[in-house]
């Protein structure tokens, strides 16, 4: 009886073996079922290749002295110079200091208050005030940076700022504060400005992600005698770690994203050591000082970290036997 089971599983093997001529076949079949969705594909794919792909070959600028008035064969190489000179830059590592501040910041603050915010708002049953609440917060989402940056720069004004006004109207401010003008100030701005803005967004994946929990999970905690917060804690969100387990390991990959316009909007030549960010260094030296060659050595730096920082999530999260990405 034991010798005949390995023979069966042998047999069942056999079976289960596709002749490669009768996979090509299906391989063509599957894709002339899908011909229209693969035409409909082919506008996306020749974007990503014309505007994604296509450019990487101005890479090369890092590794040359790159004039813009010569030809490329006439260009001179210098190797790795640009990258040795980057990373013995004062200016940059404060600008990289910066940058890591501001996307941490933004990364925890983000998270933090949008599964809040999702939460707070699954426990609303009036229907109406939940839409409203909802609306509210991310219609924010839709300004642009620069209008934004405009309701935050005249918020935290120091004559008439409702940040001013508000904290001296409770005491907890003898003098108006120069908010826009002390360094220390600027990386929380910066956090506080992207939740305004974005909280409201954020949390609709979690709201879509809360929706396909099962009823009966909060049916059978209530029977246990669970409290609402019990029922948070317990069952929404665990119901929702893989879709947080994802979303981290995709903001993890920007964290050297922390931002452009806000930050270049805001800052000025009281905050510079505190504002400036990796993307403003770029424009800095790539556009107003014409060092084509260094700005794009930066930005290799940062896509290259980016791509490593996935790649890290992504395996610690495997290897947790959580969601992943790849």
């Amino acid at each position: 009886m034991a010798e005949a089971i390995p023979a069966v599983k042998s047999k069942a093997a056999k079976k289960r073996r596709v002749d490669p001529e009768i996979g090509v076949a299906i391989s063509w079949k599957t894709i002339k079922s899908q011909k229209q969705l693969i035409f409909m594909s082919v506008p996306l794919v020749l974007y990503v290749i014309l505007f994604n792909y296509a450019p990487i070959w101005g890479w090369s600028m890092a590794f040359q002295q790159y004039r813009p008035a010569l030809p490329f064969k006439d260009q001179k190489w210098v190797g790795f110079d640009q990258f040795k000179f980057l990373f013995q830059d004062d200016a940059f590592l404060g600008v990289l200091r910066n940058t890591l501040a501001m996307s941490f910041i933004n990364l925890v603050l983000g998270f933090v208050t949008a599964i809040l915010l999702a939460l707070l708002l699954n426990e609303i049953k009036v229907r109406i005030f939940k839409r409203a609440v909802q609306t509210i917060s991310y219609l924010p989402h839709f300004l642009s940076w620069i209008i934004a940056a405009g309701i935050v720069s005249t918020s935290l004004s120091i004559n008439d700022g409702i940040v001013n006004v508000l904290l001296m109207k409770l005491h907890l401010i003898n003098d108006p504060i120069m908010w826009l003008s002390q360094g220390k100030y600027f990386w929380g701005i910066v956090g506080a400005s992207n939740v305004w803005k974005e909280v409201g967004w954020n949390t609709i994946i979690y709201l879509a992600a809360i929706t396909s929990i099962d009823p009966s999970l909060y049916e059978a905690a209530a029977i246990d005698g669970a409290s609402r917060y019990q029922k948070m804690r317990f069952v929404t969100l665990p119901g929702i770690k893989a879709t947080f387990v994802i979303l981290l390991i995709m903001n993890i990959g920007h964290i050297l994203d922390a931002g452009f316009e806000l930050q270049y909007l805001l800052g000025n030549g009281l905050v510079i050591d505190w504002s400036q960010t990796i993307d403003i260094f770029v424009l800095k030296y790539g556009i107003s000082m014409g060092n084509y060659s260094l700005a794009t050595a930066a930005g290799i730096f940062k896509t290259i970290v980016s791509i490593g920082l996935i790649l890290i999530a992504n395996s610690i999260a495997k290897r947790l036997g959580e969601e992943r990405l790849i």
